[in-house]
C-alpha cells in the first residue's frame, strides 16, 4: 500500500495529505517536536492518567507502540519529551515513512526508536509482546480505518497491554460509523473505556485501560496538566476543561 502523498504549507505549518484535502498530519516548522493538531495532543492524555514513575522505579510509559505514522507527530513528541520511553512504529505504507523522513523530521532509528513496515492489525495479532501505551491512528485517503476498526483487533490490543497499560485511538467523530467504532472499543475493554469530547476538527480520542484501576479527580487532572505543560510544553488544560464541561465525569472523577 502506497497512497498518493501530497505536502502543503501555510502560516509556518507543514501538512501531510493522502491525495486529498484531508489533513493526515502536521508539523509547525519552527517547533517540530510540539503537537500541532489538537487530537494528537489528546492522544497523549494518558500521561495525565498514569503516574510517570511506577513503584518499581520504572518510568511510564516504558514501551510505546504507535500504529500509523502519518506526519510522525506522536513519534517526534515521545522521542523528544519522554527519553525513558522505547518506541515502535508500525506503518503499512513505505511512502509515508519516506515522506516523514524527508519532510517531517522523523527521528533516526536507534536502540529506542524503530519502525516496522506492515499491517498494524497483523502486527498486534501475531506478536506476543506487551506495551504500556498503544496509540492507534491509522486511516487511508478516505478516512477509513479498515482492520484497525474491528472487535478482534481491539481485543488483541487489550491483550498486549501491560498491567498499567493504556490504549488511545483516534476516531473520526463525523464519520457515520463513529458510534459503532466506540461501541467495539467499549466491548473489547469491558466498559473500561472513555471517549473524550470531540475536538474542533471532529476527531474523537477514545481510551481503553487494562490492569491497575485509574481514578483521577478533575483537580488532579488540572494539576497534572500544569506539570506536563511545564515539563514538556504539552498543554492539556483545554482537554481537561472540555471533559469537565461535557458532564462525562460522574462526580467530577475520571474512572477507568
Amino acid at each position: 500500500m502506497n497512497p498518493s502523498i501530497d505536502i502543503s504549507e501555510a502560516a509556518g505549518v507543514r501538512y501531510l495529505h493522502f491525495g486529498s484535502e484531508w489533513i493526515q498530519g502536521a508539523m509547525r516548522i519552527r517547533k517540530p517536536n510540539a503537537l500541532e493538531l489538537a487530537y494528537t495532543r489528546e492522544m497523549m492524555a494518558g500521561l495525565l492518567l498514569r503516574d510517570g514513575l511506577a513503584e518499581d522505579g520504572g518510568h511510564w510509559p516504558r514501551k510505546v507502540l504507535i500504529i500509523g505514522l502519518g506526519a510522525a507527530s506522536l513519534a517526534r513528541y515521545i522521542h523528544h519529551s519522554l527519553p525513558q520511553s522505547r518506541i515502535r512504529v508500525v506503518e503499512i505504507a513505505p511512502a509515508v515513512v519516506a515522506a516523514a523522513r524527508q519532510f517531517f523530521k522523523l527521528p533516526a532509528e536507534d536502540a529506542r526508536f524503530s519502525i516496522h513496515i506492515g499491517c498494524g492489525a497483523q502486527y498486534v495479532l501475531e506478536r506476543d509482546e506487551t506495551w504500556d501505551y498503544i496509540l492507534i491512528d491509522g486511516y487511508d485517503s478516505r478516512a477509513r480505518a479498515g482492520a484497525l476498526d474491528t472487535l478482534p483487533f481491539h481485543q488483541a490490543v487489550r491483550s498486549r497491554l501491560s498491567d498499567r497499560g493504556l490504549m488511545a485511538a483516534n476516531l473520526f467523530g463525523r464519520s457515520r460509523g463513529y458510534k459503532s467504532s466506540l461501541e467495539r472499543i467499549i466491548r473489547a475493554y469491558d466498559d473500561r473505556a472513555i471517549a473524550f469530547p470531540s475536538c474542533d476538527s471532529g476527531n474523537v480520542v477514545a481510551f481503553g485501560a487494562a490492569g491497575e484501576a485509574i481514578e483521577r479527580s478533575v483537580s488532579e487532572l488540572r494539576e497534572r496538566a500544569r506539570g506536563l505543560k511545564a515539563a514538556t510544553g504539552l498543554d492539556l488544560g483545554p482537554t481537561v476543561a472540555r471533559l469537565e464541561q461535557s458532564g462525562s465525569l460522574p462526580g467530577g472523577v475520571l474512572r477507568l
